[in-house]
């Protein structure tokens, strides 16, 4: 590695026992307040529905409050499940976005719905055909952005010509040939969805053409990241995300339990092969722990900037280990140069 690696933060708003979604909400924005005094390079909302534990479902409003409340850090989606959206709609609530807070709005753009089928259904009936014709909605935005759609019947003049970067979401090879083919940004789920990270850098980076947009590819990796003073805190933090994702597994949803001492029993929930293959890409521990962690990655992948989930119990120790990050990714970078 020999290049300065950005690193940034993925909002789902997770909401914890003995919480509700308004303080939930004020604390993804503390959250969002040190990610830009740390120099986080964005800090982008996921899209989630019909969840009584996730506050991030109106992601366009939640990039609007984060935005209005901070001054420099590039705020956007993480991202926006087009084919639960018509494309119009998004071009103009991102247009306004733009327009209001210049330079600093990023547009992530998804396949998946973010929720169960009958939800997705609920959302937009026609879903299933939108997720199909995911590239042509794409490209329907792309349009919308681009100055020379303003002869067009159909426009979105509040968003034409203005710089809104966009970036394809995903956690499976089917985006990645999406992103290389348009020349876009490319980033990739692997803080849940490790098993395709590889491939799908692999197909990203043989097969990526040059745009206006982007000369060379740029790939951006999801990881869960938990740092604490010693080994032993971080791992009791994690047991609060093993519990979540336990609990997605066997249908036992619920909001964030309170971290627990890690012990043999979570260890052995841990190693479950569906849990541990989910929460591969876990970087966990003290700085110094971590910090060989990351450049592991980084050297394994190659990737240009990582987004950061920290899905910890309380807010104390979520805006501790952003700090924390931020200073062994200083060192990472000051190191490299």
């Amino acid at each position: 590695m020999k290049k300065p690696i950005a690193y940034s933060v993925l909002e789902l708003a997770i909401v914890s026992q003995n919480s509700t979604f308004k303080e939930t909400l004020n604390n993804s924005l503390a959250l969002a307040k040190v990610a830009e005094e740390t120099n986080y390079t964005r800090y982008w909302f996921a899209e989630h529905h019909n969840s009584d534990s996730v506050g991030s479902s109106a992601t366009s409003v939640l990039i609007g409050y984060v935005a209005e409340n901070t001054n420099t850090i590039r705020v956007g989606s993480g991202g926006i499940m087009l084919p639960n959206h018509s494309p119009l709609i998004i071009a103009e609530q991102f247009g306004t976005l733009a327009q209001l807070y210049p330079n600093r709005i990023d547009l992530g753009l998804g396949r998946a719905p973010g929720t169960d089928q009958l939800t997705a259904q609920a959302i937009r009936s026609d879903f299933m055909q939108a997720a199909h014709s995911f590239p042509a909605e794409v490209t329907k935005i792309e349009n919308y952005f681009s100055k020379e759609n303003s002869t067009s019947k159909v426009r979105v003049a509040i968003a034409e010509g203005v710089d809104v970067p966009i970036y394809i979401l995903g956690s499976s090879t089917d985006s990645a040939h999406l992103a290389s083919q348009k020349g876009l940004p490319y980033a990739f789920a692997s803080h849940f969805a490790s098993t395709h990270l590889m491939n799908a850098l692999h197909i990203y980076h043989n097969n990526f053409q040059p745009s206006e947009h982007l000369q060379t590819p740029y790939v951006i990796a999801g990881v869960n990241v938990i740092v604490a003073d010693t080994d032993q805190e971080a791992q009791n933090l994690f047991t609060s995300l093993i519990r979540m994702f336990y609990g997605l597994l066997t249908g036992n949803t619920g909001r964030l339990h309170p971290p627990t001492e890690y012990d043999d029993e979570l260890q052995s929930v841990f190693n479950h092969p569906q849990v541990h293959q989910m929460l591969k890409y876990s970087f966990v521990g003290s700085k110094a722990t971590v910090r060989k962690q990351i450049e592991a990655f980084l050297e394994e992948t190659q990737v240009d900037e990582l987004i950061v989930v920290s899905t910890m119990y309380n807010l104390e120790d979520r805006l501790k280990s952003t700090r924390l990050f931020a200073e062994l990714m200083d060192d990472i970078n000051d190191t490299n140069q």
